[in-house]
């Protein structure tokens, strides 16, 4: 469908042009403008008759020049006039139902496209609505701009939105009159963009209304990358040259230099692994450990603590990716690489820090180590081959299956929808005991797998799904929620329902919230945390989705038929799993020292 000008927005809600699933050149910004504080008189939302276009009609097509062609968010009256310009200026309009699911997709858009995220809500209740999402990219550092209008004085709408958003973690700017709106746009999409930051441009209503003068919207001139000190390149030189048993810990920052870290990894044989966010970065490559944390294969765990030198690529080395400590052994040089100096050691203390950018840093510690190795060199040994061919597969680690009486175990459930679903995958997850299981799902690469759980929030893996599926349509969309987590996100199966997604929502559903059932025991009243059964493909139906209760593994020939063709709706497993710990919160309980 093509976005005309005439185009009701209703139309385009209900599906617009699909966006590219190939990033567009990022190219925005402006001049850097002074920010200024100002009282708010009451305004109108009652777009006036003017000569000029208003600022709302100047932003909106503004934003599309600048390469935001996707918005995401729920219209009320003061963004109705924004979201009606974007998509007049050719911009497709996805409408939630929830400002706390719009927000996570433009969150989960803008780290599977690597695109700026576009979020647009209504002031007052639609930005509080937003706001556990708007931490959870904050703390993320997702490229995110959220539009929030807002209203001062003592009208009803009225709430210190730049108190709340600083709070959140996000930059604030507030367009403070006309001619300031398009300058201070530019400066918002460079903030997002090059520091990686979520930032909320405040929008008062009297300003959003009132004629814009025409001004442009500069070519977007990315920062300069940070370079490493040459002490700091020659001093982890050395240390890989010596290393007997190096690990190369991939992070978020280190998604775009996987081929300079493969080649480096090669060069002083170090064996490779990620975070939780970057899991599928070395996806293919036979000395790949997978995933290291909570989520760790026992065999990765196993190696990852037996290193000398652990390097850490654009990761933060919290207290999941490293299980509080466990995995830094006695002996282990623990090195952080990242271009924030002041994230160096933040989480647990390095024996070398080097600030700089992992691609160039990578780059620069390759060429200090010279001509290329041995045929066996590091840990890269004949032992370690055998070990890692015979066992690092989940497919490969034995499980006693615990399903039966009407209930399916969840490992066993994972592994066989491993088989069946496309190769070509993006899996989203939800937080809760069960996460720990559809992480064992294969990727094909680093945008293969969105993890929107910095913040531990349940209730943001529909909506996380829902953005990484418009942003690779190309790709089976596969989001794994727990029953909670799914109930609390229920109203956006109706998007994905009248967005007509190909994705599989497969439901973790162990009639309660698991994590507390199994943090505080038998012993403890956990009434308050179990419920009664509910019928989830019931509701997902009366959304508009095709569903399936699964209690046992023959049940999973309806999945087999849907994927068979033609995928014309979304298809909800309401898989009845049987109650028991995951590993990986049996080892978070011995990390807050707590039940063992």
């Amino acid at each position: 469908m093509t976005v005309t000008p005439q185009t009701p927005l209703a139309a385009v809600a209900a599906g617009g042009p699909t966006p590219s699933a190939s990033p567009s050149p990022r190219e925005p910004t402006l001049p850097e403008p002074t920010l200024q504080e100002s009282t708010l008189p009451e305004p109108s939302v009652t777009e006036p008759s003017v000569t000029e276009p208003s600022v709302a009609v100047r932003l909106g097509e503004a934003l599309v020049r600048l390469g935001s062609d996707l918005v995401f968010g729920v219209v009320g009256s003061g963004n109705f006039h924004l979201v009606n310009a974007m998509t007049s200026a050719g911009a497709r309009f996805v409408a939630a139902r929830h400002e706390g699911g719009a927000v996570t997709m433009a969150d989960a858009y803008a780290r599977t496209s690597g695109r700026l995220g576009v979020l647009s809500v209504h002031q007052g209740p639609g930005f509080t609505n937003a706001v556990t999402g708007i931490v959870e990219a904050a703390k993320s550092r997702t490229p995110l701009l959220v539009l929030a209008p807002e209203m001062g004085g003592h009208a009803n709408f009225a709430l210190d939105q730049e108190g709340l958003s600083r709070a959140s973690g996000a930059e604030y700017m507030r367009v403070t009159a006309p001619e300031r709106a398009l300058p201070l746009l530019g400066e918002a999409v460079h903030t997002a963009l090059d520091q990686r930051r979520t930032v909320v441009l405040g929008l008062p209503l009297h300003v959003l209304s009132a004629p814009c003068p025409p001004g442009g919207t500069g070519a977007h001139r990315p920062s300069e990358v940070l370079r490493p000190d040459a002490r700091a390149v020659a001093d982890l030189a050395g240390l890989l040259g010596r290393a007997r048993r190096p690990v190369f810990l991939a992070g978020r920052g280190a998604r775009e230099h996987r081929e300079v870290l493969m080649e480096l990894a090669e060069r002083a044989g170090a064996l490779l692994s990620t975070s939780a966010v970057a899991k599928g970065l070395f996806t293919g490559e036979s000395w790949d450990l997978g995933v290291s944390g909570g989520f760790a294969h026992p065999l990765t765990a196993e190696l990852i603590a037996d290193a000398d030198v652990i390097v850490g690529w654009g990761c933060s080395l919290n207290d999941w990716t490293l299980r509080h400590g466990r995995l830094v052994g006695p002996q282990t040089t623990l090195v952080q690489v990242e271009h924030d100096p002041e994230r160096i050691g933040l989480h647990r203390p390095v024996g070398l820090g080097v600030a700089g950018d992992v691609g160039v840093t990578a780059r620069a510690v390759l060429d200090a180590l010279g001509t290329a190795p041995p045929a066996e060199v590091g840990y890269r040994d004949a032992a370690t081959a055998r070990r890692l061919a015979d066992g690092a597969s989940w497919h490969q680690a034995p499980h006693t299956d615990r399903g039966g009486g009407g209930y399916i175990d969840p490992r066993t459930l994972t592994l066989l929808l491993d088989r069946m679903l496309d190769e070509q995958r993006t899996v989203a997850l939800d937080s809760g005991n069960f996460m720990g299981y559809p992480a064992m799902l294969r990727v094909p690469d680093a945008d293969g797998f969105c993890f929107t759980q910095a913040f531990q929030s349940i209730g943001l893996g529909l909506a996380t799904a829902i953005g990484a599926a418009l942003a690779r349509p190309d790709r089976l969309t596969v989001a794994a929620l727990g029953d909670g987590g799914a109930l609390m996100g229920a109203a956006d199966l109706e998007t994905a329902a009248r967005l007509r997604l190909p994705m599989v929502i497969v439901v973790y559903d162990d009639e309660g919230y698991g994590a507390e059932v199994h943090h505080f025991g038998p012993e403890a009243d956990l009434s308050a945390v179990t419920f009664p059964t509910t019928d989830v493909a019931s509701v997902a139906a009366g959304y508009g989705c095709e569903a399936v209760t699964v209690r046992a593994p023959e049940d999973l020939k309806a999945v087999s038929d849907w994927l068979a063709g033609p995928r014309e709706r979304p298809l909800l497993v309401d898989a009845k799993v049987a109650r028991f710990p995951s590993w990986w919160l049996e080892d978070a309980f011995i990390g807050h020292g707590r039940r063992t």
